[in-house]
């Protein structure tokens, strides 16, 4: 599963999933470029090898076009786009906000399909896009509608983009994880058994092979990785 030579842009970098997917393509070979909201990495370190792109507000649209062109122009072209970016709110919808519906549709849709409108024009034949859904979105929750109905909006985008995009020769699909085990949800979660989560290191491992030679049949796919969930 070399990508040896590939250019990939991934969004949401400088997070714990952001940073372990960077190192995986970094160690297959690949040039990557890691961009986020977030000015800097907390750990710059962790993602040697990539170039860094912060502060850049994937969900203003022209500045999601300029990030992607400025790498783009860099690299002589993209291969593939790996859309990390996004967040998470648990509210009830009683006593609830319209402005937390916003944010997660800011947060995880509106930054997906405006990262891929603005690679598109960059991306070569036989490029792959992957994109990080949840599967929360598979059936609704208490407190969690507005993440879920916003995850639901990155699956008929990964699916929708499939297809509008094969003759092209590119592949577009989604990964549909679990609770991922980082440090935010260790704290948020203290009292749960971590083992049974899914490490960011097995998501990048599949989205390596997503990005990879290997996949090329592979497109549409909402794909579940739940650890033990």
């Amino acid at each position: 599963m070399s990508l040896t030579g590939k250019k990939i842009a991934v969004t949401g970098a400088f997070g714990a999933l952001g940073t372990a997917v960077v190192q995986a393509l970094v160690a297959q070979g690949a040039k990557v470029a890691a961009l986020d909201h977030a000015e800097a990495p907390r750990k710059p370190a962790e993602l040697a090898g990539a170039s860094l792109h912060g502060g850049v507000d994937l969900g203003d649209g022209g500045a999601a076009r300029a990030a992607l062109a400025r790498i783009a122009g860099d690299f002589g072209g993209l291969d593939g786009l790996v859309n990390i970016a996004g967040g998470f709110a648990w509210e009830k919808v009683q006593g609830g906000a319209l402005e937390t519906w916003d944010a997660m549709y800011r947060m995880n849709l509106r930054t997906a399909v405006s990262a891929c409108m603005a690679a598109l024009p960059h991306l070569q034949e036989g490029g792959r896009i992957v994109n990080i859904g949840a599967n929360a979105a598979t059936r609704g929750e208490l407190g969690k509608g507005a993440y879920a109905a916003s995850k639901a909006g990155v699956a008929k985008l990964t699916e929708s983009l499939a297809e509008e995009l094969k003759e092209r020769g590119i592949t577009v699909n989604a990964l549909l994880p679990s609770i991922i085990d980082t440090p935010a949800n260790r704290r948020d979660m203290p009292d749960a058994d971590f083992s049974r989560w899914v490490k960011p290191e097995q998501l990048a491992a599949t989205i390596v092979f997503l990005l990879s030679d290997e996949a090329s049949a592979i497109t549409g796919a909402l794909i579940p990785v739940l650890g033990r969930v």
